[in-house]
């Protein structure tokens, strides 16, 4: 039995555990869903408010209306979601995908954003929306629609476990939460990738923001993870923390790591 309830508001389903202490937003990544942070939950402070949404077209929420949305359109959506629940300043944490998103929002809602933690930052692939898929991102749902979600999940979830055959439980983890992963929401979400440009949002970050990224990912590789640090203006600059022997799925394989890496006093805004 895991701390988290589920609620749905405004179309969005998430799942909280609750607390008196500072709010954490946490925000998974393409192939993942909310309660993918499960393992994570026993290592964050106990007085913590943690919130882990399922992301538009996951779990229970609603797909977006646009077939081809941008990272500000479930940075919207977020938004509504933060209004909902009358969220003041957040820690909002945002893995590979999740980090275009939690980067879009934090550059548009300043106000509502104590910190930003960008962990395992997908850079996205600069695509003209709207014009041909990057290969990259066509495969993910060629694979998806050819497959279907076991086959898919049970393909592609030891790619994101630093040494997958000494990590069988983290492995575990990844391929449950990929193997619930549907058509529109992923295919929306691989749009998205496509047309992703982290690093024009990162240049514009106006809040305290660390980047964290497993020494073994393969998947978005640490040299991303210092590009997305080096575009962040000095005055928001934080901590790059790179985590030994760890993956992609970097909070399922090395939750004790990524929680220290949160406990982190955020460097003041210069």
């Amino acid at each position: 039995m895991s701390d988290w309830t589920t609620h749905t508001t405004g179309g969005i389903e998430y799942l909280e555990r609750p607390g008196t202490g500072e709010t954490i937003v946490l925000l998974h990544g393409i192939g993942s869903q909310a309660m993918s942070f499960t393992p994570l939950l026993a290592h964050l402070p106990r007085t913590a408010r943690v919130i882990a949404w399922n992301a538009p077209g996951y779990g229970g929420s609603e797909p977006l209306e646009d077939d081809w949305p941008e990272a500000r359109d479930y940075a919207v959506k977020l938004r509504d979601l933060v209004d909902a629940l009358e969220l003041k300043a957040v820690t909002l944490v945002g893995h590979s995908l999740g980090a275009l998103m939690a980067a879009s929002f934090a550059a548009r809602n300043t106000n509502r954003v104590a910190r930003l933690v960008l962990a395992s930052p997908a850079l996205g692939h600069g695509m003209m929306r709207g014009a041909g898929l990057s290969s990259a991102a066509q495969a993910r749902i060629d694979d998806l629609e050819r497959l279907g979600a076991e086959d898919f999940a049970d393909a592609r979830s030891a790619k994101l476990v630093h040494d997958p055959e000494a990590h069988p439980e983290a492995v575990a983890i990844v391929r449950d939460a990929m193997s619930k992963v549907r058509l529109p929401g992923y295919a929306q979400a691989a749009r998205m990738l496509a047309a992703g440009r982290l690093l024009d949002d990162a240049e514009r970050l106006a809040v305290p923001t660390d980047v964290i990224v497993g020494a073994g990912d393969v998947v978005t590789p640490p040299e991303g993870a210092r590009r997305a640090h080096a575009a962040i203006p000095a005055r928001a600059r934080g901590t790059l923390t790179i985590v030994p022997d760890a993956g992609h799925a970097l909070y399922q394989q090395a939750p004790a790591a990524f929680a220290a890496a949160l406990e982190q006093e955020p460097a003041p805004v210069k």
